[in-house]
């Protein structure tokens, strides 16, 4: 892998690996964990009626008619964990490796979110474990900004999870969304000071670096450890289940309790 990219070929590839493909044109990127025997798991937005997510209608190539892998697409009910091919993962895509544990500086080079993080990775076989623990017991509700496919990928690969929910989540993907136009605001006034149009977009590319960088879970303070076994009842999953077993919504029980 090269300083700005981060493509690499499928010899090179080794089971834990957080891997990625760009769809739409470069538009996003779908990531996921490469687990061994030609296989990925990632998370994806739920496919059902109920779901307003038009992102869903992009992975249609990711289903269980791969003519090479009769399990290929398998996942549980209600949940957007799934188990794919390589093959079908990438699509039409090339393939690109996730970097851990880069320096401060490879990371503000690599202007583009979703491509590395400061944070490092843990071994791979831990790695592997949460990956298939979340492909048996899912993932939470899929949130493109809070809770999409490269959060999946990050967690897996670190176990890291950000305790303010109100904010993005660990996607740099979300992060460069919401630093952009950020950073374009708070330049804005700069314009007064600085006539020359070279200097505003210097200005402007530096804040939105830097705001990518101050969200990077490496850097954060209000990232927490946490076993994949206890995930489920650090985020709340396991109580909005039982609150859906009993047939009520999380507000009745507040009002009947």
């Amino acid at each position: 892998m090269g300083l700005l990219s981060n493509r690499m070929e499928r010899s090179e590839i080794k089971p834990g690996d957080h891997i990625y493909t760009y769809r739409a044109v470069f538009t996003y990127s779908h990531h996921g964990i490469f687990v061994g025997g030609s296989k990925v798991v990632h998370f994806r937005p739920e496919r059902n009626a109920d779901s307003s997510i038009e992102e869903a209608d992009s992975y249609d190539a990711m289903s269980s008619s791969c003519p090479t892998f009769p399990d290929c697409g398998f996942k549980l009910p209600s949940s957007g964990v799934t188990l794919t091919c390589l093959d079908c993962f990438l699509g039409k895509g090339s393939l690109y490796c996730f970097e851990y544990g880069v320096a401060p500086s490879v990371f503000l080079v690599k202007v583009r979110g979703g491509t590395c993080t400061t944070a490092p990775s843990d071994p791979p076989e831990a790695v592997i474990h949460r990956a298939m623990y979340l492909l048996q017991n899912g993932f939470g509700n899929y949130d493109i900004f809070q809770n999409n496919c490269e959060d999946f990928a990050l967690y897996c690969k670190t176990g890291l999870l950000i305790m303010d929910k109100l904010g993005v989540g660990r996607s740099g993907q979300a992060s460069s969304a919401v630093g952009a136009p950020l950073a374009a605001i708070l330049s804005s006034p700069l314009k007064l000071l600085m006539p020359s149009p070279v200097g505003v977009a210097t200005v402007t590319a530096g804040m939105y670096c830097m705001s990518r960088y101050a969200t990077d879970i490496g850097v954060r303070s209000d990232v927490i450890k946490v076993a994949v076994e206890d995930l489920p009842v650090n985020q709340g999953w396991a109580e909005d289940h039982h609150e859906e077993a009993e047939g009520r919504a999380p507000s009745d029980r507040l009002i009947t309790g």
